[in-house]
This record gives C-alpha cells, sequence and structure tokens, in this order.
C-alpha cells in the first residue's frame, strides 16, 4: 500500500514538473509568434523534457496499483494529474501551432 503521504509527494511532483512545462510551452509559443523558432523548438523540448518526468512520478504510482497496492485519492494527486493532462494537451497544441506559424511567416515572406 501507498501511503496518502507517498501519494501526495508524487502528487507534487507532477504539479511541479508539469507547472514547469506548462510554463516553457507558453514560452515557446511567444517565442514562435516573436519569429524565434529556433527558441520555440528549443523551449518545446525542454516542456517535453519535464513532461516525461511528470509522467514517470506518474508511472510508478500507477505501476504499485497495477501490482495490487491500495491507493488512496488525495486533492493534491488529482490536482496534479489535471496538471499533467492538460499540461500534456497544451504541448501538443503548441507544436501544432508553432507549425502553423512557421508557415504564416514563409507566407508572408514571399509577398
Amino acid at each position: 500500500m501507498a501511503t496518502k503521504e507517498e501519494i501526495s509527494m508524487v502528487g507534487f511532483a507532477l504539479v511541479a514538473y508539469a507547472g514547469d512545462a506548462h510554463t516553457a510551452a507558453i514560452h515557446a509559443l511567444d517565442a514562435a509568434e516573436a519569429g524565434d523558432f529556433d527558441k520555440a523548438n528549443a523551449l518545446l523540448d525542454e516542456a517535453q523534457k519535464d513532461i516525461n518526468e511528470a509522467h514517470n512520478q506518474q508511472t510508478q504510482l500507477l505501476s504499485k496499483e497495477a501490482g495490487g497496492a491500495q491507493m488512496d485519492v488525495t486533492f493534491i494527486m488529482v490536482h496534479g494529474q489535471d496538471t499533467l493532462m492538460t499540461t500534456m494537451l497544451l504541448i501538443d497544441q503548441a507544436r501544432y501551432m508553432i507549425r502553423m506559424l512557421k508557415r504564416i511567416k514563409k507566407l508572408e515572406e514571399k509577398q
């Protein structure tokens, strides 16, 4: 059984890593909007590394539960899961929007 404290600590880790990834993804969009696509891609890489760390934290608990360990839900874990999920979506959408911004810039340069 994982204790509430252990589960909450994973929740805090999810919030921290996913929060850092969220910030990096937003900064990547800002950089792309300013036309700095190299910086945008570097920030997306940073966001992906952070989200991978969050996912690794989550997977440790999922593995314990799959092995039969009893898990108590904590509010911080729910918040961590929510932050992880929404940030994963943000990163996917940021990649798409940055590709679109590159296309727009190329089209504008042709005019």
